[in-house]
């Protein structure tokens, strides 16, 4: 039976899993406990999502992974109509921001974002190495949005 659980304890124990989607720890460590962070689960750990209030109504997910060998299967998407059906009450928007990807870009458009804006050389200026992802060095940061 999948079920959604809110980890508000021992988060770093699911570093693993997070650093998937954002490669350097020093970066999680700047979100992570201020986050609210939902693991998807049946017998064991599929996907995990952290999410931050951003003020002005916005939430932004900060982190957002699957276990590798549940990739593909919808589980990344079904968090974010999770998230979007929990929060549309409190906020009005959530945002993500993700690098320039063939991986990232398409799914997010895929589960209603559009595109808002930029941050140029966020990967560049914030990360102690050059983030790769398919074959494709990662500079700016793109923000997604999508209205809850």
């Amino acid at each position: 039976m999948v079920r959604i659980i809110e980890i508000k304890n021992n988060k770093k124990e699911y570093l693993e899993l997070l650093l998937i989607a954002d490669e350097q720890e020093s970066m999680i460590d700047r979100y992570l406990e201020r986050g609210t962070m939902y693991v998807l689960k049946d017998s064991e750990v599929m996907a995990v999502i952290v999410i931050t209030d951003e003020g002005n109504g916005v939430l932004e997910i900060k982190n957002i992974a699957t276990v590798p060998k549940f990739q593909g299967k919808g589980y990344g998407r079904y968090l974010i109509e999770f998230v979007s059906n929990k929060y549309k009450d409190k906020y009005s928007v959530l945002q993500v921001g993700t690098g320039d990807s063939p991986l990232t870009v398409p799914f997010y458009e895929k589960c209603g974002f559009v595109r808002s804006h930029l941050i140029k050389n966020f990967f560049t200026d914030n990360y102690d190495h050059p983030i790769f992802e398919c074959g494709k060095q990662l500079i700016d940061m793109i923000y997604f949005k999508k209205d809850l």
